[in-house]
């Protein structure tokens, strides 16, 4: 998909648009890829214009795109546009468009043993039929191969019933090990319950380690083993917040990854200390794609000396 800012403009018969490819699990591919983990993206993807630069851009940061589908539908676009804090809010052209139209036909029939983890980015492909089902019957049949990663990542704007996600969330929360979720997505999901208890439900019902992203105020982490952590916001100017979300979700996985604790017991064991750093290097990571605009994730060399 790509990301369409509106810009201003005097003149109400012309919107301004600045595009970028965009779309949660295409942003944590190459967040990934950009901190030198090898990574693969699995969606379909547009033969129109919008999808050829999509290829060209996956190609050009190193992301394996060998297990894309091409196809005649559309990209689906998101028409962004900014509050005064630089926080986004979407509108989605995405009736009938490639990556929400994936059926369970289309599924790899089986995955590389060198793929360590899956990652599902949540968003309106895990809400909408067929993609969403088909995601669903891929982690069921996989997560006792490898680690899964689940970020809910709540579009109401695209699908407003609630309910329909609560029991999305629900059944991918289920067979998650690792869940990261923004205050908004739990504000949406379960007004009035604060985030340790969501966090202890999700890991009652199967969690290794569970993450909430308090925006400018920081992010907690809980583990199945009773440890909790939280830290502080890392303060830069903001210029958007678009892709702040997977690039935690992707400087997690990389300090995972560095640490050799991709498996659900790993996570599940983590000490208050490893938590504590695991956190503040993606919560440095996330402040410095919040400093530019869209989701242009950082480099390693960006957060050298973070890691420990």
């Amino acid at each position: 998909m790509f990301d369409c800012f509106a810009g201003a403009s005097d003149n109400p018969a012309v919107i301004q648009l600045d595009g970028r490819a965009g779309g949660a699990p295409m942003n944590v591919a190459i967040g990934l890829s950009r901190l030198g983990q090898k990574a693969g993206f699995f969606s379909k993807v547009s033969r129109d214009m919008f999808g050829e630069r999509i290829m060209a851009h996956l190609a050009n940061e190193g992301v394996d795109t060998s297990p894309i589908i091409r196809t005649d539908q559309l990209s689906t676009l998101a028409i962004v546009s900014l509050d005064s804090a630089g926080a986004a809010r979407y509108s989605f052209y995405i009736e009938n468009t490639a990556d929400r139209s994936i059926s369970e036909m289309e599924l790899p029939a089986t995955l590389p043993g060198s793929i360590k983890v899956i990652h599902i980015g949540g968003s309106y492909s895990t809400a909408l039929e067929p993609s969403a089902s088909s995601f669903a019957t891929l982690v069921a049949r996989e997560r006792g191969r490898r680690l899964i990663s689940y970020d809910p990542n709540i579009r109401d704007s695209v699908a407003p019933d609630l309910d329909l996600w609560r029991a999305r969330v629900a059944k991918l929360a289920g067979m998650a090990h690792l869940i990261k979720a923004s205050e908004e997505d739990l504000a949406k999901l379960y007004p009035g319950r604060d985030a340790g208890t969501v966090a202890g439900d999700w890991i009652a019902g199967g969690a290794s380690l569970v993450l909430i992203t308090l925006g400018g105020e920081g992010a907690l982490g809980f583990t199945a083993d009773g440890v909790s952590a939280r830290v502080p916001g890392v303060k830069v100017k903001v210029i958007d917040t678009v892709g702040a979300g997977d690039t935690f979700q992707a400087a997690t996985l990389d300090w995972l990854a560095r640490k050799e604790r991709l498996s659900p017991g790993a996570l599940a064991s983590l000490t208050s200390q490893e938590l504590l750093a695991m956190l503040a290097y993606a919560a440095k990571a996330a402040a410095i794609t919040c400093s530019r605009r869209g989701a242009d994730l950082p480099r390693a060399a960006e957060l050298a000396g973070e890691f420990a």
